[in-house]
């Protein structure tokens, strides 16, 4: 799906708020809500737009301790793959799995309470599979965080 400025307006306008009213994303993409809805009904159709969601804070929620994970393995075939995959799906404290070109195969990033609350999660995936080597950095700040792509 081809996109023009109209389009890329109303990305940003949801990527801002994705809970305010069609009215307000008409108004401040200079057009009016029928062809506001249609445009973001293709877009959805296209894969473009997903599922609307809502962004928590983890911190008020208790989850203070953001963890990445370095994972090497000296396992490559497919069905090591396939374990570890559902393994990590399996972990609401994933928040995010990258499988990684270089000397590093994956990265996780973890969100826990605490320490002691990464090495049950850690132990919980050593037993599930088999991993070569992992080392666990913990970030002492978030500097920046968004989910807003550039459109």
């Amino acid at each position: 799906m081809q996109l023009d400025e109209i389009d890329r307006r109303i990305l940003r306008e949801l990527q801002k708020d994705a809970g305010q009213s069609l009215e307000r994303i008409a108004r401040a993409v200079g057009s009016s809500k029928t062809p506001v809805w249609n445009r973001i009904r293709k877009m959805r159709e296209a894969g473009i737009v997903g599922k609307p969601t809502v962004i928590l804070d983890a911190e008020a929620l208790g989850l203070e301790a953001c963890f990445f994970v370095l994972i090497r393995t000296a396992e490559h075939e497919s069905g090591w793959q396939t374990d570890f995959l559902e393994a990590v799906r399996a972990r609401p404290e994933v928040l995010e799995a990258h499988r990684l070109a270089g000397d590093i195969d994956y990265i996780l990033k973890v969100r826990v309470p605490n320490a002691r609350a990464y090495d049950a999660f850690y132990q919980a995936l050593i037993a599930r599979v088999k991993v070569h080597n992992v080392t666990a950095l913990l970030s002492m700040e978030e500097i920046k965080a968004t989910t807003e792509v550039p459109v």
